[in-house]
């Protein structure tokens, strides 16, 4: 759960993809540059005029009128211009007998849009429930448990580099191509993974879903950008938040449903044409975007050094899955391509936690790795250490997402403010005290349950950290490195998910979980089927001192000498 995930939103700041030619601002569209792919979800802040801001050209007063009447000398409209004027504002609201100050994103001019952008966003939130709840049954029938962190990562490493691509390509040509083009390819990534014959196809279908979805979310912030009128940014954005809601209480139940009932590749195999209906809702008002503000071609740069940290990354991950010494040729030109390039994208002195900034962006990908890294093995340890079902495995977990938000919510408060980061230092300790929890659950005695109470826990420290480093980079940065910042704090985010993920991966096999096997129907047989609980142990106890590093990293959240 990232900012590639919806439910990072902050409830009342707007997402700002930005980076190398600009920004989506939070209340007020598109800069003058553009929205560069890697930037997260963050605050909201003052933006330029609206016409400016979204690409669209200002309306220039008409040069002549049937009473020959330009105004009176002090520019105020007169007679007919007044009248147009009012036509203007209304015709810009939803409907002629509202004026624009009093529409809504619900309102005839933006109502299909919002739900459109509503819709894909629940199908994205779906998707990723889903896939927590099946993945267990998915690996054990495609015999790649071995390789089980592979199927998060894979999504996360492509997602990366997709996004810096989708925001050069939103800057060029619009929002448009790239959407489509990103729900083609996830719905495509969909049919890979619903169809693997082996754990490494379904990985390349993980991967072609990552690239969908790296485009698609920076698309539906350019949308949002240019489509609607400040007044109306945050509450459109609010609801990428809410969109998660409803998919994290019913999909773990409908997934683990069809996983036992009908079987796990309907899933994913369900998923392509439900993306069409909201996408033929939303087209015609797509169609009225202007198109990309920038004649200049793609910053090739920028999108190399996306495409090495996402390669990079990936021989990584390769390397320390198998644990050979011919593995370290993939592990050392990983390391070649990754550190460089991830040294040019993130503020100096982040590795070292620096104080002020630089520690903001590390904490970022510590609490984001941490904790998903414990919990794509939470269902997998259920279902073969405790005997549930992948539903009720699927549910222990929906807890959590419905307290993020909730968490979000909290941070956000005024009176708050002044505490943020002490704050965040809580959050960071509420997770570390969760993923400990849920190991607990390993012990004989100790009922499952107890996974589903920790996760509340985790949910809320997540919301709060998560959200509060979005609203922290925004206070630390000049307006000018606002968007490189956020850029950032994106990339952190990405690599804290696939290091630590990987990293899981490595201590999950390490400690005998390869050949852990998955029983859906008879929990005696499970118990006594060769689980590894040493492993999962290893999994979760370290992902749970991870947190603890980062609450130490809260500490330096402040700047001040080193």
């Amino acid at each position: 759960m990232t900012d590639l995930d919806p439910r990072s939103v902050d409830a009342g700041a707007a997402p700002t993809p930005a980076g190398g030619a600009g920004t989506v601002r939070a209340a007020g569209g598109i800069s003058d540059a553009a929205p560069d792919a890697s930037a997260p979800p963050s605050p909201s802040r003052p933006a330029p005029d609206t016409a400016t801001a979204t690409g669209a050209a200002p309306r220039e007063a008409p040069d002549d009128r049937p009473d020959g009447g330009v105004g009176n000398a002090t520019g105020e409209a007169t007679g007919d211009e007044a009248q147009g004027g009012a036509r203007d504002r209304a015709r810009d609201g939803a409907d002629a007998e509202i004026p624009a100050s009093e529409a809504t994103v619900f309102s005839r001019a933006y109502r299909a849009l919002t739900l459109g952008i509503i819709s894909v966003v629940s199908l994205i939130a779906f998707e990723a429930s889903a896939v927590t709840t099946v993945m267990p049954v998915a690996a054990e029938r495609l015999d790649g448990v071995e390789l089980y962190a592979f199927a998060f990562s894979g999504y996360f490493t492509a997602s990366l580099f997709a996004m810096t691509l989708s925001g050069e390509w939103c800057d060029r040509r619009g929002p448009l191509a790239p959407l489509f083009a990103g729900v083609a390819a996830f719905g495509a990534g969909l049919v890979v993974a619903g169809s693997a014959t082996q754990m490494w196809m379904f990985i390349v279908g993980r991967g072609v879903q990552g690239i969908g979805g790296g485009l698609v979310i920076v698309s539906l912030y350019v949308v949002v950008g240019r489509a609607f009128p400040q007044r109306l940014q945050p509450a459109v954005l609010a609801s990428f938040s809410a969109a998660w809601v409803l998919p994290v209480i019913v999909g773990p139940v409908v997934a683990g449903t069809i996983a036992e009932h009908v079987g796990w590749r309907w899933v994913f195999l369900g998923m392509p044409v439900l993306v069409l209906l909201p996408l033929m809702v939303m087209l015609p008002a797509l169609r009225k975007l202007p198109p990309g503000g920038h004649s200049a071609a793609m910053d090739r740069r920028r999108i190399l050094l996306a495409l090495a940290v996402a390669a990079g990354a990936g021989l990584l991950q390769l390397a320390v899955q198998d644990l050979r010494w011919l593995s370290l040729l993939p592990g050392v030109a990983g390391a070649a391509l990754l550190v460089p390039c991830v040294l040019r994208l993130l503020p100096a002195g982040t590795f070292r936690a620096a104080r002020g900034l630089p520690s903001v962006v590390l904490l970022r990908g510590l609490a984001a790795g941490t904790f998903l890294g414990a919990e794509s093995f939470v269902p997998l340890m259920l279902v073969t250490e405790r005997g549930l079902s992948p539903t009720m495995a699927g549910l222990s977990l929906t807890g959590g997402g419905l307290t993020w938000a909730l968490g979000s919510y909290a941070q956000s408060r005024p009176r708050l403010h002044a505490h943020r980061e002490r704050l965040m230092g809580l959050g960071m300790l509420m997770i570390a005290l969760s993923i400990a929890l849920a190991a607990t659950a390993l012990i004989d005695g100790v009922p499952a349950w107890i996974v589903a109470a920790s996760w509340v826990i985790g949910g809320f420290g997540m919301g709060v950290t998560i959200s509060g480093g979005s609203v922290l980079l925004l206070k630390l940065s000049r307006p000018e490195d606002a968007g490189s910042n956020a850029a950032s704090l994106q990339v952190s985010d990405a690599l804290g998910n696939i290091s630590l993920l990987g990293a899981s991966g490595v201590l999950f096999v390490a400690f005998g979980g390869g050949s852990a096997t998955v029983g859906t129907h008879d929990a005696a047989d499970v118990a006594g089927s060769g689980g590894h609980p040493a492993a999962f142990a290893a999994v979760l106890l370290g992902m749970a001192a991870m947190a603890l590093v980062g609450a130490f990293v809260t500490t330096r959240l402040r700047p001040g000498k080193a």
